[in-house]
């Protein structure tokens, strides 16, 4: 059997031998499995969620807002990033204007509730409430009354908001002044920015998400340098903005927690995103050892110290190791302090879990000597086998049972905390306008039904977000990669959006709150595609209906203006033959 090797990049797939795999096999030391709970994952399994259980969808700031410079608000290291034209962004692309959603608050707000669902995830522009990053240094009120609005207009359509204050969108000054994430100090900036936030929508918002995915945020803009402020900090400046990121999240929890909570009745959380990690024989001691430190440097990097006020075991033998080894008197992983680890400890009342794929897992020994990096000191292969669904982006594979998993490995790690997930979706698989996304739709059905059985196992799921409501910019991707419900043509100035099939799809899994039946759910199916048609025929009759508007606008204005001068030479004839 062969695999492919996933080295994170594009281009670095590459065949590799694998040992012995069993397919049907469940991780037994992690999750207890039998041989008979790992044949019925394999089946769908119809039924409902919970009552209560609540459906929504999910972007952010930077990726869907534009407005970049518009009322006040200040300029982000994303700003920065797209702006500089290095290369930095597929196309060279910007998010100046991204989905324009700042103008089109009412639009989206309709899309929503088309989409029926009950909660939308949204991230704060920290640079368009604090233009400079301190809250010192003076508050911007039109970004406060915009968000305010926003939030009004998603509660007075029975939509609860799930707000998250920081997506990525580090303000530029921080960074500038103080060396962003890299500096502790920006842990207490956050913190009061969180405070501002806390203060002008808490009565009104009571799901707080402080980072979202606060691992590719460290290792991309820290590490590998692909994504802002796009530093290349090998081994070191991921592990150093993680750290001040965790006190930051801890800060802005007890600021909630000692002010607000009593007053305003909400949950503060943190939305860690991770894929799954499946050990490549699951009879080798070595590779399974291997899959559990992939789940460890991933989601245990920040699950562990707020769940159990410390980093994983793993993590710190590790980096400590080879950081001796590269001659080193510490270890590249900082230490928190045992007052530190008190104060971090217990400081989330929920679990946002972002899940899009899975990867097989192998060890890999990379010698110390290579030189520090995240890579080498996890020390371990990622591999993906070719059969699984490739949905478009090169990294994303469609592995419904690996997310079952992961579910399952968040509740017994962490002591069954409420679990939302916060992120979960597929990409677009063509780069044309293609509103019948069956690929989406079976991804959609596919990793939902996981969901149900990891409740059905256990897990204590609340509720899901999936990811996204529109294209949107894509980071390093630009606008090639395509995660939305809604198609924005993003060639036309007004940014216009188009339902897709899969809207059709999961209004009914929301509607029905779950799998009714198999008869139900594949006539779902089939009026989802017959939807998309529909919508593919208007979207390809546009332009020649936008042209006979153009036309009717030039003719309608000159044929009555010429009727008007016909008349005119008639009656003045007509007088002449009178007179």
């Amino acid at each position: 059997m062969c695999f492919f090797r996933y080295g994170g990049e594009p281009g670095a797939m590459k065949p590799v031998r694998a040992v012995t795999l069993w397919w049907v096999l469940l991780l037994v030391s992690r999750l207890g499995a039998t041989m008979k709970e790992s044949l019925e994952e394999a089946s769908f399994y119809y039924g409902t969620f919970p009552l209560g259980f609540t459906w929504g969808v999910g972007s952010s700031a930077f990726q869907t807002e534009g407005a970049w410079d518009q009322d006040g608000k200040g300029p982000s290291i994303w700003d920065t990033f797209t702006h500089s034209r290095k290369g930095n962004v597929l196309g060279e692309e910007t998010a100046d204007m991204a989905c324009n959603g700042y103008y089109k608050v009412p639009e989206d707000v309709a899309l929503l509730r088309e989409l029926h669902v009950s909660h939308y995830r949204f991230s704060l522009s920290w640079p368009r409430l604090l233009p400079t990053g301190v809250r010192a240094d003076g508050v911007n009120k039109k970004g406060i009354q915009f968000y305010s609005d926003f939030i009004d207009a998603l509660l007075n359509s029975n939509i609860t908001p799930i707000v998250t204050l920081h997506h990525w969108d580090l303000p530029q000054l921080l960074q500038v002044n103080y060396g962003g994430w890299q500096n502790v100090s920006t842990a207490n900036y956050f913190s009061d920015y969180a405070s501002l936030c806390f203060e002008a929508f808490g009565d009104r918002v009571k799901h707080w998400v402080t980072f979202s995915d606060p691992r590719t945020m460290a290792e991309k803009g820290y590490e590998t340098g692909h994504h802002a402020p796009g530093l290349k900090l090998h081994g070191t400046g991921l592990y150093k903005a993680a750290h001040h990121v965790i006190k930051a999240h801890a800060q802005a929890w007890h600021s909630y927690n000692n002010t607000w909570r009593s007053k305003q009745q909400g949950l503060v959380g943190i939305s860690l995103n991770c894929d799954w990690g499946e050990p490549v024989d699951i009879t080798n001691p070595k590779d399974i050892e291997a899959a559990e430190r992939y789940l460890q440097f991933c989601l245990g990097w920040f699950a562990n110290p707020i769940y159990t006020g410390d980093y994983p075991q793993v993590m710190k033998d590790h980096i400590g190791r080879k950081s001796a080894e590269q001659g080193l008197d510490m270890s590249r992983l900082p230490a928190f302090s045992l007052q530190e680890k008190s104060y971090i400890k217990g400081t989330s009342d929920f679990l946002g879990l972002g899940h899009f794929t899975t990867r097989y897992i192998t060890e890999r020994n990379y010698p110390s000597r290579q030189g520090p990096s995240y890579q080498n000191d996890r020390d371990l292969v990622e591999l993906v086998d070719p059969n699984w669904p490739d949905l478009g982006s090169k990294w994303l594979h469609s592995v419904p049972w690996g997310f079952r998993r992961l579910l399952n490995f968040a509740q017994t790690q962490y002591g069954n905390p409420p679990i939302y997930v916060t992120e979960n979706g597929a990409s677009q698989k063509l780069h044309c306008t293609q509103l019948c996304d069956e690929w989406r739709i079976q991804y959609l059905k596919g990793y939902t039904n996981e969901m149900l059985k990891a409740i059905k196992d256990g897990a204590n799921i609340k509720g899901y977000t999936s990811w996204s409501l529109l294209d949107k910019f894509e980071w390093e991707r630009g606008y090639s990669d395509r995660y939305g419900f809604y198609y924005v043509d993003f060639n036309k100035k007004n940014r216009p959006r188009y339902p897709k099939a899969s809207v059709e799809y999961y209004k009914k899994i929301i509607t029905a709150n779950g799998f009714p039946n198999p008869r139900e759910v594949e006539s779902w199916y089939l009026k989802a595609l017959e939807t998309c048609s529909i919508n593919n025929q208007m979207l390809a009759a546009e332009p020649f209906l936008s042209y006979m508007q153009i036309m009717t606008e030039i003719m309608v204005p000159t044929v009555c203006t010429l009727c008007i001068l016909i008349a005119a030479v008639l009656l003045m004839l007509l007088l002449r033959s009178l007179s």
